[in-house]
């Protein structure tokens, strides 16, 4: 009996489909339609390359020549992939409310509606309908904030670290800023006031000591060449015992009596009393300006619960200085940050539905009892899909607020934990959770694997998401 002498490698070369012919079969055309003829006909080289190379060193043909198929199903995993989107809906179950590296605040639904709305029509950013000539993009944001702080103007920019920048760079370049040293703060990607001050060229004068300062420091301090004194509010960590600081009120005398300027970064800035929900009240900007502050600096995308921003409050005569420098037009904010900050600032008109309307004022607002309830009925429901390799208990835990506020402070909150068993792993777990339709990022903490529910956006959403993953383990 002979034996079928094996294919040369010519011969299993021209066995492959020309990019042509490929090119043109109906379910290609279909994809061709989908994501493009340049994406698949990159994907079919790419294949047809490997190919060669099984060639060369197995002497052997792909599977996939015997089946398009599955050549087909192989380019539908690539262009998925290569066309899927990075900033996907995660769940924030970490403890975590404002996660920095989660987005932060999450924005209201009129806040979604507003930036809908102008990224799909032409919108009126620098027009001024009423007067049928050119405006300014901050004035609706300045009316707002006008009516809710009392500053006579504001200038938004993208960033608190962007505001703080303008600020120097508007008020105070080529000359001298006192801050107390304990008020030279670093925060996240090591900004710190230091640094900043150099970059917006001015000189950094230090006065007082780590943990106190006294008003006699700032007015020995206060030469010819001082601009301005500036005010840090320590948001992301807290002194306690010999401490002394000086208020706002008598700061501002001062700089009136001397004819130079207070102002102050108030980092992640709180329109509203915080005592409410158990936390620590936050200096507010409202307050700071009553005090006699000239510029308040905050965040937007922090305790106000909007996108990212800058928001810079204060004098008219000022806030004139930091709109024409030429620092504004390189930092200012687009139309969807504008429209989405805009819609979060009209919340503030009505504190009556304040707590409902505002995600993260909502997740403040949930009672412990609420918690433990949502707790209870999500431990019923899926405790059978993950026995017998995970028991689901839950424990009182702790919440905090995130991105440098309010450090010392927690809220109460209920925690979904899920502990391995015998035959079930944390880790592995913890992967399954990542890899869900919408991701679930929880800690993990004591050998358990945590769910704080007071991040929680929907039960019935996430029962439905971690009732799949326990029937697929």
């Amino acid at each position: 009996m002979m034996t079928q002498a094996p294919e040369t490698p010519q011969a299993l070369y021209r066995a492959l489909p020309s990019m042509d012919s490929l090119l043109a079969e109906p379910s290609f055309v279909v994809l061709q339609q989908s994501y493009g003829k340049v994406a698949v006909k990159a994907a079919l080289d790419s294949q047809l390359k490997a190919a060669r190379s099984l060639i060369g060193s197995e002497r052997r043909l792909p599977t996939w020549c015997g089946e398009l198929a599955q050549l087909h199903g192989c380019l539908v995993d690539q262009l998925s992939k290569d066309y899927s989107h990075s900033l996907i809906p995660v769940w924030n179950l970490t403890g975590t409310i404002l996660h920095t590296n989660l987005g932060r605040a999450q924005q209201s639904e009129a806040a979604i509606r507003a930036v809908t709305s102008v990224m799909r029509y032409p919108t009126p950013l620098e027009f001024e309908l009423a007067a049928g000539e050119r405006g300014h993009r901050d004035n609706a944001i300045s009316a707002l904030i006008q009516r809710l702080t009392g500053a006579e103007a504001c200038c938004v920019v993208n960033n608190n670290a962007a505001a703080v920048l303008l600020m120097l760079s508007a008020v105070a370049a080529g000359k001298e800023v006192i801050v107390s040293r304990g008020e030279l703060v670093e925060i996240g990607g090591a900004f710190r006031i230091p640094d900043i001050m150099r970059q917006a060229g001015c000189t950094l004068v230090e006065v007082g000591s780590t943990n106190r300062t006294h008003l006699k420091d700032y007015e020995q301090a206060i030469t010819e060449n001082t601009a301005a004194i500036m005010k840090v509010h320590t948001s992301n960590y807290h002194i306690s015992g010999f401490t002394a600081a000086v208020e706002e009120a008598r700061l501002g005398q001062l700089c009136r009596e001397r004819g130079i300027s207070l102002i102050s970064d108030l980092g992640s800035g709180s329109l509203t009393d915080l005592r409410r929900f158990g936390l620590k009240q936050e200096p507010t900007p409202q307050a700071m300006l009553a005090d006699g502050v000239d510029l308040v600096s905050f965040s937007g995308d922090k305790l106000l619960g909007g996108p990212q921003s800058g928001l810079i409050v204060g004098k008219q005569s000022l806030i004139k200085q930091l709109q024409s420098h030429p620092l504004k037009r390189a930092l200012r904010c687009d139309k969807l940050i504008l429209a989405a900050l805009e819609a979060t600032l009209i919340h503030y008109l009505n504190p009556e539905t304040l707590d409902s309307e505002l995600p993260i004022m909502a997740k403040f607002a949930r009672s412990q009892e609420t918690l433990w309830q949502i707790g209870r009925r999500l431990q019923h429901a899926l405790a059978a899909h993950f026995e017998p390799c995970y028991r689901i208990e839950l424990i009182e835990c702790q919440t905090q607020v995130g991105s440098g506020s309010q450090p010392d402070t927690f809220l109460p909150s209920v925690a979904l934990c899920f502990i391995a068993l015998d035959g079930g792993s944390l880790s592995l777990l913890e992967q399954k959770f990542k890899q869900a339709a919408r991701p679930i990022i929880g800690r993990m903490s004591n050998d358990q694997l945590r769910l704080d529910l007071r991040g929680l956006d929907s039960e019935a959403e996430l029962l439905a998401e971690l009732s799949i993953l326990g029937m697929q383990l």
